[in-house]
């Protein structure tokens, strides 16, 4: 993709599979900043990056709040401070989804146990 290439909004919505309102959203709270002629809405390879990294940000379980406070950083800080922080971030992130899958384990087994007992008892 060059600098030139822009993506209207409709394509930008099809491309991320997102919904407008999503879309709407993340600009509302300044995650993307799109050019806008009239009220037509174009994005550019910046705002095309910003959404991949906002997208793996939500999947891995940052709260938007977190990827924008992120993203911000390296408008004001640079890329250095920005990667230090996404070290910080993603550490307590890990920590985090490890005492999910710990928990989701237990419960996965607490229920194979209880459909297992009551299987036994039906005979």
């Amino acid at each position: 993709m060059t600098d030139t290439t822009r993506l209207s909004f409709k394509e930008m919505c099809a491309k991320y599979d997102v919904t407008p309102r999503t879309l709407r959203y993340y600009e509302y709270i300044e995650l993307l900043s799109p050019e806008k002629e009239g009220r037509s809405r174009f994005y550019g390879s910046k705002e095309l990056a910003r959404m991949t990294l906002i997208l793996r940000g939500r999947r891995w379980g940052f709260s938007l709040e977190d990827i924008r406070q992120w993203l911000l950083i390296y408008e004001h800080q640079g890329t250095e401070a920005q990667m230090q922080a996404w070290v910080d971030m993603a550490s307590t992130q890990l920590v985090e989804l490890e005492d999910q899958r710990r928990n989701l384990n237990e419960t996965i087994e607490e229920l194979r146990n209880m459909r297992d007992q009551v299987a036994t008892e039906l005979g």
